[in-house]
């Protein structure tokens, strides 16, 4: 059997995406990071009407924020 040349093409080991940021982040065109909001697992009834709306849908993270989580969790991002 021939053998695979020894060049720096094939590195070891491979950045993986972790699971857990898969499901809970999802990018933009622009490449911003979006996440589902906050507070809106249990606890409808003492919440506010107003957070209640202001909580739907998804926000952008933070700029600081998601220079980290793109590094640290997402490095094929």
């Amino acid at each position: 059997m021939p053998r695979r040349p020894l060049t720096t093409e094939y590195e070891m080991p491979k950045m993986k995406t972790k699971s857990g940021a898969k499901k809970r982040f999802k990018f933009t065109a622009t490449g911003k990071l979006k996440v589902a909001q906050a507070g809106k697992r249990h606890g409808m009834i003492k919440r506010t009407a107003k957070f209640i709306r202001k909580a739907r849908g998804t926000t952008v993270v933070a700029d600081a924020d998601a220079k980290r989580i793109k590094k640290q969790f997402m490095p094929n991002g």
